[in-house]
């Protein structure tokens, strides 16, 4: 069996990425609550992370850019319990991705002492 970027290991890196690139994000809309004219950024990883067959990175690189943060088009009043919300919901889904990545890597280690 081979394995490639975008095998289990690839795919929970970058949502991963995908997520911290959201708490970012989330984190600074809650630090300039008070700005004038300060634009709200967000990250919809949604349609990347709802096709897991899709190439993924390439998408990824053409659509988020280096950044990955994405303005909001329309300029909307920053809502401080939304955002402190979506960044504990963010928070679940980072653990979740953690504890994907561990049991990856352990099952890993058992088929790599499995075959000594």
């Amino acid at each position: 069996m081979t394995y490639t970027s975008l095998d289990s290991m690839g795919k929970t890196n970058l949502m991963m990425d995908l997520i911290s690139q959201r708490q970012r994000a989330l984190g600074s809309n809650v630090a300039n609550v008070d700005t004038p004219g300060y634009v709200r950024r967000d990250i919809d990883f949604s349609m990347y992370l709802g096709s897991m067959n899709s190439p993924l990175e390439t998408k990824l690189s053409e659509e988020l850019g280096p950044s990955g943060v994405l303005e909001d088009r329309q300029k909307e009043e920053i809502d401080i319990a939304k955002e402190l919300t979506e960044i504990q919901k963010n928070s679940i889904l980072y653990t979740m991705a953690t504890r994907r990545m561990s049991n990856i890597i352990t099952e890993m280690k058992t088929v790599i002492n499995v075959g000594k």
